[in-house]
């Protein structure tokens, strides 16, 4: 194959572009939900410099060839398990959280990079080189979900159920871009989608078992196979109420203020309401960059790491927010772009698992700040504080752009 065939002769400017203007958003953003904290300019600095750093590191990410990738791709996934491990025992618990080493003044999380680690393993196992595994092979599948599992259950070990949600998460993009049976990836989706809305509301469970209904029709599936789907679809739904009246009453109550904040408005849910008066109060245009009462106020303890989207609802306004959101869209579509545009089988899942994570980040954290998602502390990728998950996410669009550059690398 000629050097010209194995390259694309460009750099994915529009890639680039976009993830240059999220930092510096988020720059902007944790300059001001940090003004006036004493040691508050020194967040902002750090992002700045690791960003710098990040990105130097994302372009050179980009010029390596695929193989390479895909051949350490175990031994990183492997040393990122010890790391898990390792944190188990010698971390620094955060929050209720035992997920981060200290080194030098920095936190360190291993669990972000695990999320990068992760992927490109289980993409380099169902896509090695010219050799690409089935995975509605059951045992294929079986292991695939295993190399998911075993960082997700780690991570559950720190008591950080939101970044083990993530790592779930990374299952139905992986398994759909790796050309697993349409009929069985929605009997995977459906039970779990049941489960919520029969908890959330009895009526939302039997209008979502009638759309269920109408696309086994579609399917045309055997009966056995449509009843089955059916039949788990009722029993997930149906069972959850009942299994939660059989918790403790304090379970109940701290439950049901994970979806209703304003059950416990001193506690669980005082982030989530000040969070939803900022937004509210920041009108169509915001009042102002440095402006925002409940941001200068500190209303939000530690606003700058999940909670840092409602300091631009606040101060920049509707229009900011959109903005924001409108250059998360515009770049998590290049990145499945790139991703369904690649010869180069590996690449290409590595790209989709990597939008699939943007899109699962950006929706939870907006979600959680507007008070439509349960609290589970998700940063907003590359505006949140935090080197760890700021580095990671700058490494990922690192690979997507070498996914562009590598697109007719077959292998």
């Amino acid at each position: 194959m000629s050097r010209q065939n194995e390259y694309n002769t460009g750099f994915d400017i529009p890639l680039f572009i976009l993830t240059i203007a999220i930092l510096a958003f988020g720059i902007i953003a944790i300059y001001s939900a940090t003004y006036g904290n004493t040691g508050g300019t020194e967040y902002y600095m750090k992002q700045m410099i690791f960003a710098i750093f990040g990105i130097i590191f994302m372009i050179g990410i980009s010029y390596m060839p695929p193989r390479y990738i895909g051949a350490i791709s175990y031994y990183l996934y492997g040393f990122s398990i010890l790391l898990l491990i390792a944190v188990l025992i010698f971390g620094k618990t955060i929050n209720g959280n035992k997920s981060w080493f200290y080194i030098g003044g920095y936190g360190i999380q291993p669990s972000e990079f695990a999320k990068l680690t992760t992927l490109l393993a289980v993409s380099h196992f169902i896509n090695h080189g010219e050799e690409k595994k089935d995975v509605n092979d059951i045992r294929v599948l079986i292991k695939t979900v295993l190399f998911i599992a075993i960082p997700a259950a780690l991570i559950k070990l720190q008591h950080d159920t939101g970044t083990m949600i993530v790592f779930l998460s990374m299952i139905i993009p992986i398994l759909w871009a790796s050309g697993l049976n349409t009929f069985f990836l929605f009997g995977i989706i459906t039970p779990v989608l049941s489960v919520i809305l029969g908890f959330l509301n009895p009526i939302f469970f039997y209008v979502g078992l009638l759309l269920i209904i109408v696309a086994l029709i579609f399917f045309k599936r055997n009966l056995f196979a449509s009843i089955a789907v059916f039949a788990i679809n009722l029993i997930a739904g149906m069972s959850v109420q009942f299994l939660f009246s059989k918790l403790a009453q304090y379970q109940q109550d701290r439950i049901n203020a994970v979806f209703n904040p304003e059950l416990d408005p001193l506690k669980s849910g005082y982030n989530v309401i000040q969070s939803k008066v900022a937004i509210g109060s920041g009108g169509l245009f915001g009042k102002g960059y440095l402006q925002g009462s409940q941001t200068q106020l500190k209303f939000i303890p530690e606003q700058w790491t999940d909670f840092i989207f409602c300091m631009i609802g606040e101060e920049f306004g509707y229009i900011g927010a959109m903005l924001l959101i409108g250059l998360y869209t515009l770049l998590i579509l290049r990145v499945f772009f790139n991703g369904l545009n690649s010869r180069n089988d590996y690449m290409n899942l590595v790209s989709i698992g990597i939008g699939g994570l943007l899109l699962f980040h950006l929706s939870v954290n907006v979600g959680m700040t507007i008070g439509i998602m349960p609290v589970i502390g998700i940063p907003l990728p590359m505006v949140s504080y935090g080197v760890s998950s700021l580095l990671t996410f700058l490494a990922m669009m690192g690979l997507v752009l070498n996914t562009y550059r590598h697109s007719n690398t077959y292998i």
